[in-house]
């Protein structure tokens, strides 16, 4: 798969990282100085553009028009739409992915501009906040199905209510598997009839809603404790 990012920032230049790591084509183009130094430190040569990401040229000889996907993550929010719109329209790519820096522009960033897909970093760190909080100990492995389903790992504490009780009866079918108990450092394949102990460690694949029920009924009996006081 070959990637187009525009941008030479932390987000870009790490974005650009991983996916070489990965085997990607990777082409990134960035025009201001500062930031070029420090790309041809960290990115193959033949990586890197220079030029303006918006300038029809630069895309052209950046190979916008054998992309599969352009990457927008500049911090300015009108490039980041403009360049969306010169890759679908100008060069058809077929995918397009937005940075959104101010998250008031996010209603801006859709269909009219052709973007695919944006990602609001206050949006996002919002949501993996507020994740953390209602999950508990929990912990996402992994997403899978471009984010619809999360693997999750968790022990489960002692008094949580789902002890005891039969997986067939914890209504979670339609939204969770349990695929792994580990029991003293044996795993077991789950089955209907299976309860959970204490102490136990369990690996479900589960959609949102599932992961929410999941985190209901391994979650301490008890709020955290902060100075001697429950909260």
């Amino acid at each position: 798969m070959f990637v187009l990012i525009a941008g030479g920032g932390r987000t870009g230049a790490r974005l650009a990282n991983l996916l070489i790591n990965q085997d990607y084509k990777v082409r990134l183009i960035e025009n201001r100085r500062e930031l070029l130094g420090h790309l041809h430190q960290e990115l193959p040569t033949e990586v890197i553009y220079e030029g303006h990401p918006v300038d029809p040229s630069v895309l052209e000889a950046a190979g916008a028009r054998e992309a599969h996907v352009i990457a927008a993550v500049t911090s300015n929010d009108p490039i980041n739409l403009a360049l969306c719109y010169l890759a679908k329209t100008m060069f058809e790519v077929p995918r397009t992915i937005a940075r959104v820096n101010n998250p008031n522009n996010a209603w801006l960033f859709g269909d009219k501009f052709k973007v695919d897909v944006a990602l609001n970093s206050a949006d996002v760190l919002a949501h993996l906040i507020q994740e953390e909080m209602s999950l508990g100990d929990m912990m996402t492995l992994f997403k899978i199905r471009r984010g619809r389903y999360s693997v999750v790992e968790e022990k489960v504490p002692a008094g949580a209510r789902g002890i005891g009780v039969q997986l067939k009866d914890m209504d979670l079918a339609e939204h969770c598997v349990i695929a792994a108990i580990i029991r003293d450092g044996e795993m077991t394949l789950p089955r209907g009839d299976s309860t959970l102990q204490a102490d136990d460690e369990i690996i479900a694949v589960a959609s949102t809603e599932g992961v929410k029920k999941l985190a209901d009924l391994l979650a301490f009996p008890v709020y955290p404790v902060r100075n001697g006081k429950k909260e």
